[in-house]
């Protein structure tokens, strides 16, 4: 179920302490001044965990960041660890020891995000949790998804194609993405909460049930090919993302069963949209990066002009229990019939999206005509 709560009055009081500390980082309000002690310039950093587990953390998170600061007239820094958590670390470091004001982090893990964290507290650096949050850590303020909501819609879609199919009793096999991603265990939480009801009615049989190391899709490609071998009669997949979805696909295609099992994913990357557009893919779920992004850098902005953050959201921490102030964005399922919503929020562009082999299927389905209307995220 999910985990937040309405508290205005607690996030007030969270803001206030937040304010203070950015506040105390050089005895000055004045955030565009530079931090003398260390010789950097004060500005906003942002650390992003990979460029593999996605296509968003290489090209579509720097650009709305970078295009939101720009738009304020606030200097930032982006960097990516990588995929490496010892370097992610000392990606946060550097940061805190050349004068950021304000911290914003998408952890790899809660480890190395803590150690961030952790850092940035001791040197009042107020702290932003972007998109995942860093469990035990106690940043200042956390901007996601409704991240359980994204795995309801995945799961409902899902049975949606499964019945189109008239499959009766199937069996439904999860793959899951990272443990070490707090994410993932949101996600799987919001498909199970769909899926377990369905299971104990003895509506569907419940099929193997893995997580994904670090998102990789080569691993799950792995993965899958054991679960198939293991119960070669599944008739559906939970994939978690796009990439894990794309490596199903794979597998799939190899046995000459691509759509014939429905495959969910996430994200609304081109190659998942493509696969949706075929009928390899049931279902994407799409996260506007663009408002996830604005929302971080408001926050970061405001923080940095030493002013507080209006946020009315919280949530709460599982392992620290600590109530942290949470600005959460709605995701939007799109099927076939709603593709034209994610071209309609210039996420992906309609001359990529239709080349080659696709052009027919964009003829045909009417795509970059006009917006569907959606109907999961009202």
């Amino acid at each position: 179920m999910r985990r937040k709560l309405l508290a205005l009055a607690m996030a007030g009081v969270m803001a206030t302490a937040t304010m203070t500390a950015c506040d105390d980082s050089d005895g000055s309000s004045d955030a565009s001044n530079t931090n003398t002690s260390s010789g950097g310039k004060a500005r906003v950093g942002v650390i992003l965990p990979d460029t593999v587990s996605s296509q968003r953390w290489g090209n579509d998170d720097p650009k709305y960041l970078q295009k939101a600061f720009d738009a304020a007239g606030v200097p930032v820094e982006i960097k990516n660890a990588e995929g490496d958590e010892a370097n992610f670390v000392k990606i946060g470091e550097s940061m805190i020891n050349s004068g950021v004001k304000v911290l914003i982090i998408a952890n790899l893990d809660a480890a190395s995000g803590k150690a961030v964290l952790d850092k940035a507290r001791e040197n009042k650096i107020p702290t932003i949790d972007y998109d995942r949050l860093t469990l035990n850590g106690g940043a200042n303020y956390y901007v996601s998804f409704d991240n359980e909501e994204v795995g309801r819609l995945q799961a409902r879609e899902l049975t949606k194609c499964l019945s189109a199919r008239k499959v009766t009793n199937p069996v439904i096999a999860e793959l899951n993405g990272s443990k070490a991603d707090n994410n993932a265990t949101l996600f799987k939480n919001g498909y199970d909460e769909i899926l377990q009801p369905i299971y104990d009615n003895a509506a569907a049989k419940k099929g193997p049930d893995q997580w994904v190391p670090d998102w990789d899709p080569k691993e799950a490609e792995k993965i899958f090919t054991q679960m198939l071998q293991q119960a070669p009669n599944i008739n559906g997949v939970l994939a978690a993302n796009d990439g894990i979805g794309g490596a199903v696909i794979k597998v799939l295609k190899k046995k000459g069963l691509n759509r014939k099992v429905p495959v969910t994913g996430q994200d609304a990357t081109l190659e998942g949209l493509q696969a949706v557009l075929s009928g390899d893919q049931c279902v994407t779920i799409f996260k506007p990066l663009e408002q996830e992004a604005a929302a971080a850098a408001k926050m970061a902005i405001d923080l940095f002009k030493g002013q507080a953050p209006k946020v009315t959201e919280q949530i709460k921490d599982p392992e620290s229990g600590a109530y942290i102030p949470f600005r959460s964005i709605v995701p939007q399922a799109i099927t076939k019939d709603k593709i034209n919503n994610v071209l309609a929020a210039g996420f992906v562009e309609k001359a990529k999206l239709c080349a080659g082999a696709y052009a027919k299927l964009c003829t045909i389905n009417k795509i970059g005509t006009t917006a569907t209307t959606n109907t999961d995220a009202e």
